[in-house]
């Protein structure tokens, strides 16, 4: 879209809300603060669907019924699509399973029943497509639309798939989204959106008001929905100080008494996956509370984005995966900053159980290990880079044939180094710059040695080789 329906559309935005705690859509209500409504299937009601405005969380009663008592900040009611049933989209595939609070007293939903069992399905993660201009627009839509384009091919046109971006969509410039929603219309699957540091509204007041295109164009920042045994919440936990692109990792008290009550309805021995743009495990403040919450929960992933590397972490029997970008170093090269192919996650969900890889843009999914080899005056230093390693890897190491030792190491992917390292790397955007990394593994071997390969087998027991000869 243009810049002019942009500029007409923030317009409207600007005047269409008031920088006050009250919402205006609470200040329309004709007949109170009590919102009423039925969710069916187009015939009968349907029971124990949970809908909520961000702060009251409410479930149907047994012919689909619900009344919610909103609060003078509700903007959004929203329904935790419940398993079975197809997801509202809009826009192409962009999630639209809310209703914006306007003058009506009552909203009624329908749902679309599912012609399969979604016990299984699949989710990708795009984290930081981040385009700043129209030349990255092209390169999103040369390389990474495609290749999702070409994924949902090979898992079959009966797959239930769904994607989910866990922020940075644009940077800085927010008429983008428009491309970025155009680039979603064509992977041609629902998809749903988390906020970034880069989606926001600067200099408009605090992080009660940054927010405010991304909610016309998304709706409310956080929320949940449900396939199959898999719960979904997204959550924003981006803080704006109020000063010119200052944040923090912080996700508000709001949100998570929101959570504590929405995770109510849910199973605990069901899969809960979590998404948020800034790593929750170590870059948000008050992570404490979001632990304490899911204590009882014994089966949760969080995904998140960012930090533009790959990385895996546990903690508090959390696991969170922290994706590479889909612009990698800002759409400078092929790699992310710890060596990583620029790229995205890929997530298949069988009853309870999670299965995941890491999908390198352009790259068969085999390719999941990297492989350098450095000659030294007496020997030769090797490095493999095995982005996607968790603690239930097994990296190995062959020498001519014969198994060698490897040492995990920290430090700076060889190929990362030659592309960004220094201040005129790379030439288009020199900012960039190589990350230390934790998925590193050292070995040296004399220099007689013919052949190196490394095979990395994950979690599942699926093994990964790269191999090179040496002269």
């Amino acid at each position: 879209m243009n810049r002019r329906i942009f500029l007409e559309r923030f317009g409207l935005l600007a005047t269409g809300m008031v920088v006050s705690l009250k919402s205006n859509a609470f200040n329309q209500l004709k007949h109170g603060n009590t919102i009423t409504g039925k969710v069916t299937d187009g015939k009968k009601g349907i029971a124990d669907v949970v809908l909520s405005d961000g702060f009251a969380v409410v479930k149907t009663d047994a012919n689909g019924n619900y009344s919610i008592t909103l609060t003078e900040k509700s903007e959004f009611l929203f329904l935790s699509t419940p398993a079975g049933y197809d997801f509202k989209t809009d826009l192409g595939s962009v999630n639209r399973q809310y209703e914006t609070l306007g003058a009506r007293n009552e909203v009624n939903y329908v749902l679309k029943k599912l012609k399969q069992d979604d016990d299984k399905h699949h989710f990708i993660i795009w984290a930081d497509p981040q385009v700043k201009n129209k030349k990255d627009v092209a390169q999103m839509m040369a390389t990474s639309v495609p290749d999702v384009k070409r994924l949902l091919k090979e898992l079959g046109s009966r797959a239930l798939v769904h994607g989910i971006g866990v922020g940075d969509l644009v940077w800085d410039n927010l008429p983008l989204f428009d491309d970025y929603n155009k680039a979603v219309e064509l992977m041609g699957i629902p998809f749903f959106q988390c906020l970034g540091n880069h989606d926001m509204d600067y200099r408009m007041g605090g992080d009660e008001t940054s927010d405010r295109t991304f909610k016309k164009y998304y709706g409310p920042t956080y929320y949940s929905f449900n396939r199959g045994k898999a719960h979904y919440i997204v959550l924003d936990d981006v803080r704006y100080l109020g000063e010119d692109r200052k944040y923090d990792g912080y996700i508000s008290k709001e949100q998570l008494a929101w959570m504590e009550k929405d995770l109510q309805h849910v199973p605990k021995d069901n899969l809960v996956i979590i998404n948020a743009h800034i790593p929750i495990h170590n870059s948000v403040k008050n992570n404490e509370a979001f632990y304490d919450i899911l204590r009882s929960f014994k089966n949760v992933h969080v995904m998140s984005g960012h930090t533009h590397y790959n990385r895996n972490v546990i903690r508090d029997g959390v696991f969170e995966h922290n994706h590479g970008a889909v612009c990698g170093a800002w759409w400078t090269g092929p790699i992310c900053s710890d060596g990583a192919p620029r790229g995205y996650g890929v997530y298949e969900v069988t009853g309870k159980k999670l299965k995941w890889y890491y999908k390198g843009t352009d790259l068969d999914r085999k390719h999941q290990v990297s492989l350098d080899i450095e000659k030294l005056t007496a020997n030769n230093r090797i490095i493999a880079n095995v982005w996607n390693y968790d603690p239930e890897w097994k990296v190995e190491c062959f020498l001519d044939g014969v198994s060698a030792p490897m040492e995990m190491m920290k430090g700076f992917d060889p190929e990362a180094v030659r592309l960004y390292k220094g201040d005129k790397l790379p030439a288009s955007r020199p900012f960039a710059e190589p990350s230390r990394t934790e998925h590193l593994f050292m070995a040296h071997c004399s220099s007689s040695v013919k052949s190196v390969k490394i095979v990395a087998t994950d979690r599942f027991g699926e093994q990964f080789k790269a191999e090179k000869k040496l002269s």
